[in-house]
């Protein structure tokens, strides 16, 4: 059970590091896309440790595989949701005129955006 503690330990102690991490970058970024950026890919990536590290535990000390199963769905639905919410936001703050702090390298919304000729409403 000591190979257990420790790998499940090591997976929760990555998993907070990169929570952590999401959080640090929360705050330091300087405008909405970075800290949508940082505060969806980086703890979903620290929520996915901390679940590894969870059906590790559970089954190394022989819980209930229903312990196991809802931890993986859980895993799944954030693994599903975090990206949708997250182009979904960046995408409303664009079409909302909000400006990165330095331009962008690369503006593949652009495309996107409907052509209006002159009098036309939206």
């Amino acid at each position: 059970m000591i190979v257990v503690d420790i790998i499940s330990c090591v997976l929760l102690a990555v998993g907070l590091f990169f929570s952590f991490v999401g959080v640090l970058g929360l705050i330091r970024m300087p405008d909405v896309y970075g800290r949508l950026q940082a505060s969806t890919c980086i703890p979903t990536m620290g929520n996915i440790c901390l679940i590894i590290g969870g059906v590790v535990h559970a089954i190394g000390y022989g819980m209930d595989t229903a312990t196991v199963v809802k931890l993986l769905v859980i895993m799944l639905m954030i693994l599903c949701t975090n990206p949708i919410s997250n182009h979904s936001l960046l995408k409303g703050a664009y079409n909302g005129g909000i400006k990165p702090v330095r331009e962008m390298v690369m503006d593949d919304y652009k495309e996107d955006q409907p052509t209006y000729k002159e009098g036309e409403t939206k």
